[in-house]
């Protein structure tokens, strides 16, 4: 209605043409209006790379309102790949979505897990050419897309829970309720299927396959976190390889923005807490509002390079296609992702202390109830833990996660004795996933070639692993 108004107020000439043609043929001043102001499809190219897949096409939208309500499975299903859906419960009732480019009889597995205020599209977004997942199913892997909770998927085994008691997770929960439900159920599927297809074969190995994790951000910090704590658990944590690009978990630099909330959220975290459990869009109106509005800047170039350009200095001068991440489908009216506050005060404590830490409760009884000791678990200390080959990836345009700050891994990690490598690229922090790179792919794909299939007993973790922190021997991560 704005934008027609717009039209007539700017356009006068056309204005009374149009009015005039009302008199002599009443739907043609409709048909001159739309064909000046309306669009009627985007197309599915590359949203970070100027040469899309040949396999892409035009597509019409979903919504006459220019919205994109596509979900990861549109994508992969319109691209001619197979889909499939698993619905995973964690151990403290919440739903999570679990998605899946089936190769039931590959031995070899990949599980992707995406970062903060993202979900299983990012893997997917840049077409068939340009996206790790398609790459990677390509390649004759069994493909998994993990998502947290609180993004994708809302939904919880007690119906009744509040808003309040639903957001109450921090990276805690992702890394020690999340990420183990879902690849304990890759596992269980894995393992059904294989013995499905190899009836005759006769082996106790209770593993089958081999799986590879690739994660991005604060996806890389909750994988290390479930590698460790499983460890102290003394439960197998079934990989066999870590790529992590971009992890969090150390944050001693960041930007201006990073920095004034960071001290927002400490100082006002107990009030906050009572009045912001997460930071999301509440209704398909203002969701709706939001999502027009990106797709306006991608339909103004002038007006998206000025967004660009101011969200680019708010991240500390990140040169991430930041308008076309926010365009994203999952960025859509009937649900965008949303973040926990705990989360965020999670962050916030992680760059306060300048170590990677579990989350601290505020209180020295619930920390000793939940870890044994008054303090959080500092997960830097237990790199020694990690059994499994780690790539560190680092972007030298990243002003979200440093160079710096991943660098910081990896000498904790190679001082611990840790197998791992350190690789940069001339990346933003978003161009790991949203960007078509062929060098990165390639890179992740080398990595992952490294560990081959074979019917060998995946090594079980150590025994009897002793913690530094006696206090700390109990295997109490539990969430709050």
């Amino acid at each position: 209605m704005f934008h027609k108004a717009a039209y007539f107020v700017f356009s006068p000439f056309a204005a009374f043409r149009i009015f005039g043609k009302w008199f002599s043929s009443p739907s043609a001043g409709d048909k001159d209006i739309d064909d000046n102001v309306s669009n009627a499809s985007v197309p599915t190219a590359t949203l970070g790379a100027n040469d899309p897949s040949p396999r892409e096409r035009n597509l019409t939208l979903h919504h006459t309102l220019n919205t994109d309500a596509r979900t990861c499975r549109d994508v992969i299903t319109e691209l001619g790949y197979p889909y499939e859906a698993i619905h995973v419960i964690t151990s403290d009732g919440y739903v999570i979505l679990l998605e899946r480019l089936p190769r039931r009889d590959a031995r070899k597995a990949v599980f992707l897990q995406h970062g903060i205020l993202d979900s299983s599209m990012g893997w997917v977004s840049n077409g068939v050419v340009g996206s790790p997942a398609f790459a990677a199913f390509d390649q004759g892997y069994d493909v998994f897309l993990g998502n947290f909770r609180g993004l994708v998927s809302r939904e919880h085994m007690d119906k009744n829970i509040s808003l309040r008691q639903y957001w109450r997770f921090s990276i805690n929960e992702h890394g020690t309720e999340d990420i183990p439900a879902m690849i304990e159920k890759i596992h269980e599927v894995k393992t059904a299927e294989l013995k499905l297809s190899h009836p005759n074969e006769e082996t106790n190995d209770e593993q089958p396959y081999k799986l590879c994790a690739i994660s991005h951000s604060m996806g890389g910090a909750a994988m290390l976190m479930y590698v460790i704590i499983r460890r102290i658990e003394e439960k197998p944590h079934r990989l066999s390889r870590l790529v992590l690009l971009s992890p969090a978990g150390f944050h001693d630099e960041t930007s201006f923005l990073f920095t004034v909330a960071h001290y927002i959220c400490l100082l006002l975290a107990p009030i906050l807490a009572l009045f912001v459990p997460a930071l999301y869009i509440p209704t398909r109106f203002f969701r709706m509002l939001f999502n027009k509005l990106v797709r306006d800047f991608h339909n103004y170039p002038a007006v998206g390079g000025l967004v660009q350009t101011i969200l680019s200095y708010g991240f500390g001068g990140d040169s991430s296609n930041w308008v076309g991440v926010l365009g994203l489908p999952h960025y859509n009216m009937n649900d965008m992702p949303g973040l926990s506050f705990r989360v965020i005060h999670h962050l916030a404590q992680i760059k306060r202390t300048k170590k990677f830490r579990m989350y601290d409760f505020g209180s020295k009884a619930v920390n000793m109830e939940v870890y044994g000791s008054p303090e959080p678990i500092d997960l830097g200390e237990y790199y020694s833990f990690i059994d499994i080959p780690v790539d560190l990836v680092a972007g030298k345009k990243d002003q979200i996660i440093t160079s710096s700050m991943v660098k910081k891994h990896y000498r904790l990690m190679k001082n611990s004795g840790v197998d791992v490598s350190y690789n940069e690229f001339e990346y933003g922090h978003l161009d790991f996933t949203f960007a078509h790179h062929e060098e990165l792919l390639a890179f992740m794909m080398s990595r992952l070639l490294l560990v081959e299939p074979d019917l060998k007993r995946q090594s079980s973790p150590k025994k009897a692993l002793k913690l530094k922190k006696t206090g700390q021997a109990r295997s109490g991560v539990s969430s709050d």
